[in-house]
């Protein structure tokens, strides 16, 4: 019998609009895109002498975030009757550990990975040398100098657009802000930093810094307890990682300062979902995890089944966002809890 439970490593993690139909809707269109030359189907074979392919999802960090990630994998694991995924959560947030997960993948004879790199600019050579002995694609953040063969994630400048005008929303008549990122060479942290001030620029909203953390809790909420010191007139806190969130209001209200500070985050942790609630954050830019996943697998075990046509010419596929605020959170977190089997 098929195991139904999508193989994981490291610790279980739990953590937009994640309807059934959108699923069915991005099947439908990883058979429909390309060059419409050759059909759908499904995946042709297996691996080598008839084996299932082994497919792998590994991410950058163990946020909350990719529990949803992870049952769209198994959501996609499920639906393929030759596939097994394993779901890959490196211990921790750097790129030697990833570099460490890909080698053991490899010397397994693993057929694909799906990857979130670290640091992009500097894992070139490691995700080129992937690429040449397995399928590679990025999500999440993508590395487009790299050989990898597609990209299946968010827009993320355009994400950080989002994210500028709801920040101007926040503060219509100007003010000071600083956002907080773990690290900011991460390809998705650059992108939606840029995003933001392309969207602030010629605003009266002055970006104060970038603070970084290195994907430690601790140290996140450090840097927000430092700038509600160093910075008394900060007018809105800005998270660009899924954890950076919790991180922001959980020190603004050890600092006692909830609703004297503006608080615009990306993602949909529960203290997040909960801090929205409750009028502490203004809003949050939410990806869609779970077709990270979905399609991710579901796109390589297509192409190892020899079609091609299921990676778009540009080799990006786009998964919407979604702008959560409180007057749409309890719809979306009772969907997100159905989705996480809660």
């Amino acid at each position: 019998m098929r195991g139904q439970t999508v193989h994981e490593e490291g610790r279980n993690v739990s953590g937009r609009r994640l309807a059934m139909v959108v699923a069915c809707a991005a099947l439908i269109a990883l058979a429909g895109c390309g060059d419409g030359g050759r059909t759908g189907g499904g995946v042709q074979g297996g691996g080598a002498g008839g084996r299932k392919l082994r497919l792998a999802f590994v991410t950058n960090n163990s946020s909350d975030f990719w529990t949803i990630a992870r049952a769209g994998c198994q959501k996609a694991d499920e639906e393929l009757a030759n596939v097994e995924v394993e779901f890959r959560i490196p211990s921790q947030g750097t790129a030697a550990e990833q570099k460490r997960v890909v080698d053991d993948l490899l010397a397994a004879g693993i057929d694909g990975i799906a990857i979130s790199p670290v640091d992009p600019a500097n894992q070139t050579r490691m995700l080129n040398e992937t690429a040449r002995q397995t399928l590679l694609i990025t999500h999440d953040s993508d590395a487009a100098q790299s050989e990898r063969a597609c990209y299946v994630g968010t827009s993320n400048v355009d994400a950080g657009r989002e994210a500028g005008k709801l920040i101007k929303e926040a503060l219509p008549d100007g003010g000071k802000i600083m956002v907080f990122v773990g690290m900011k060479d991460a390809q998705n942290a650059k992108e939606r930093f840029q995003g933001i001030q392309e969207e602030l620029n010629g605003s009266k909203v002055e970006i104060v810094d970038l603070r970084t953390d290195d994907t430690d809790r601790m140290k996140a909420k450090k840097n927000v307890l430092d700038t509600l010191v160093s910075h008394e007139d900060i007018g809105c806190l800005v998270g660009l990682w899924s954890y950076n969130g919790p991180a922001i209001l959980n020190a603004v209200k050890e600092s006692k300062k909830e609703g004297k500070v503006k608080i615009v985050c990306f993602d949909e942790e529960d203290d997040t979902l909960a801090g929205v609630k409750e009028g502490s954050i203004f809003a949050t830019v939410v990806q869609q995890p779970y077709e990270f996943g979905y399609q991710a697998i579901h796109l390589m075990a297509r192409v190892l089944g020899g079609d091609r046509s299921v990676i778009p010419e540009s080799k990006v596929r786009i998964v919407p966002t979604l702008i959560v605020r409180k007057d749409n959170v309890e719809e979306f977190h009772a969907k997100l809890k159905k989705l996480r089997g809660k």
